[in-house]
């Protein structure tokens, strides 16, 4: 019985799990359009490029993209396609990214962890903050008097409508 050779092996395999699965879901955001200087918000007209660290991001199969001035607006297009986008679904979309506040890189949203009641305002006032993970969002909370962070699938309409209102 060699166990260290099989803890070896295993821990071997997790880390190349782990730099696979992150290539993987880079590989979706190579494909990101940045937005055009005359590209609109659709949840809200805002002008997308000139507020390029909070940039957000929905791209199709297609290649259609729709940006945003931020991720509150992104989630509440996300929650309401038909209003927002007709003729898109769910299904079509190929990747989701948002701008990683430390950084300002874009991260896959459906991985990113995202930071309310803060010191931090977006171009629209209150905000999801976009952390690329958990870690990072903690620290943010620490840094910025943040309330709470969420995982992309935890964000509710709810949610997006108290953080538009301020209330956390």
């Amino acid at each position: 019985m060699n166990f260290p050779g099989r803890l070896s092996w295993t821990v071997g395999l997790f880390w190349i799990l782990a730099l696979t699965s992150s290539a993987d879901a880079q590989t979706a955001l190579t494909g990101i359009p940045k937005p055009a200087a005359g590209d609109l918000c659709p949840v809200c007209g805002m002008i997308v490029s000139k507020y390029p660290n909070w940039v957000a991001t929905v791209l199709y199969r297609d290649g259609h993209a729709h940006h945003f001035d931020g991720a509150k607006d992104m989630f509440r297009y996300l929650q309401d396609l038909p209003k927002y986008a007709p003729g898109h679904r769910k299904e079509d979309i190929k990747a989701i990214a948002v701008t990683d506040f430390y950084n300002l890189g874009k991260v896959d949203a459906r991985h990113a962890w995202f930071v309310i009641g803060s010191d931090v305002l977006g171009p629209m006032g209150h905000e999801f903050v976009p952390l690329a993970n958990r870690m990072d969002a903690e620290e943010f909370i620490k840094d910025h008097k943040g309330k709470r962070a969420f995982a992309f699938d935890q964000v509710t309409a709810q949610l997006v409508d108290q953080v538009d209102n301020g209330r956390f």
